[in-house]
């Protein structure tokens, strides 16, 4: 672990055991000492997502733009979806196996349920989400500025590949030039993420503190147990990612991990796969020395479309809120939730807990109350932790067995 990362981890660990004792303490003072460090982190994040769009478009255009054959970037991207298809439901089948059992011994008193129930009616209303007409039809943006603007990736990501291929079809010389334009774009925005990941100590800390003060350790119960079991299930999950990598890729595990920390630890503070990408790409360019080529393409896409805790979040929260309303599931269901949270992983909205939206109707299908997401989404502060270090970890990992199966043209 570089000297740096190990400052940051330190600030992180500092950070949240201070803010649970914040947390535990009726201080007036000590509470608004941590709500006054919290904007501190949020320029922090703030610093790291003005580098994303201009960073993943210029190194789109440039990588696709240079490339000789421009169909190896779509064989690139059938081997991503391929590839990330494999591993879902890898996690999905062994999670469908694993999670039933473990809840089966949890048990919840009544009062305790119909408190947590009673709670979760008085929280405010869900944001309305796009039907599925409108998101792909969103795909394709008629404002691309627009959509950058709102941190629309995938449209983003969907036109920077579509100028990239125009571009390599125009006269080499004034490809060349576009195209020098754009990796200089690139390469100052690396320097950038340099930058912010120098003060990164700073601003994990000031996040992490916040974070602690309002989780606190008021958990307990069944509560406690779905926390935990949600989040073991998440880290097992992340861990089995490193023998992935020690087994099929010959990126040795050590460098593997160095260049993964900084954009773990930014994913820990932030619950951004999005503003964790920077700090990806930093690690797979100048640690690991992956080709760009397929780095600049597969890292972005990654963060896109690729989120492998759908997988186990699905099954674990339908489980959680099948004990709490004493509705039985068949494995069957189960079986059809997992399936669903395969195909469905691809299309989760942008915004905090998405994945808890695109499940209600399925949860209904089966038999669940709806009101069962107002609780998910309370609780789904610490998971949710757990969830963005295991997306980036997998986004990571997939970019390093691309690159290894990848020709030797898209290697070069």
């Amino acid at each position: 672990m570089t000297t740096a990362a190990l400052r940051t981890l330190l600030s992180l660990v500092a950070g949240l055991a201070i803010g649970v004792v914040i947390s535990a303490t009726s201080s007036s003072g000590l509470h608004a000492f941590a709500t006054a460090i919290e904007p501190i982190g949020t320029v922090w994040v703030n610093a790291i997502r003005m580098t994303v769009i201009p960073l993943v478009v210029s190194l789109l255009i440039a990588t696709i733009a240079e490339e000789k054959d421009v169909r190896a970037v779509g064989r690139l991207g059938g081997r991503a979806v391929a590839l990330y298809a494999v591993i879902l439901t890898t996690v999905a089948l062994l999670t469908f196996l694993a999670a039933p059992p473990l809840f089966s011994v949890m048990t919840i008193d009544a009062s305790s349920a119909a408190s947590l129930r009673g709670a979760s009616s008085a929280a405010g209303t869900t944001p309305a989400l796009p039907s599925f007409t409108s998101w792909l039809v969103g795909l394709v943006p008629a404002n691309p500025v627009k959509a950058a603007v709102d941190g629309a990736m995938l449209p983003v990501i969907i036109f920077a590949v579509a100028f990239a291929a125009a571009l390599a079809r125009i006269e080499p010389e004034r490809r060349a030039a576009a195209t020098g334009i754009f990796r200089g774009i690139a390469d100052a925005m690396l320097v950038i993420v340099g930058w912010v990941l120098m003060v990164a100590p700073v601003g994990v800390f000031c996040l992490s503190v916040a974070l602690a003060v309002r989780v606190g350790v008021g958990v307990a119960g069944a509560v406690a147990f779905y926390l935990v079991l949600h989040s073991g299930f998440l880290a097992v999950a992340t861990i089995a990612l490193y023998i992935v990598i020690k087994v099929f890729s010959d990126v040795p595990l050590s460098l593997f991990a160095r260049a993964l920390i900084p954009a773990q630890i930014v994913a820990i503070s932030t619950r951004s796969s999005v503003a964790a990408l920077p700090a990806m790409i930093d690690g797979a360019n100048r640690v690991m020395h992956l080709p760009m080529k397929v780095a600049g393409f597969a890292l972005p896409f990654g963060v896109s479309v690729f989120r492998l805790n759908q997988a186990v979040t699905w099954i674990v929260s339908a489980l959680f809120v099948a004990k709490l309303y004493d509705v039985p599931l068949t494995m069957a269901q189960i079986a059809f939730l997992g399936a669903c949270s395969v195909a469905m992983s691809f299309s989760i909205p942008g915004i905090p807990s998405g994945g808890l939206f695109i499940i209600a109707p399925f949860f209904v299908s089966v038999g669940l109350p709806i009101e069962g997401m107002g609780i998910l989404l309370a609780l789904d502060a610490i998971p949710d932790v757990f969830k963005t270090l295991l997306n980036v970890t997998s986004q990571m990992a997939t970019t390093v067995l691309l690159a290894r199966g990848a020709p030797a043209d898209e290697n070069a």
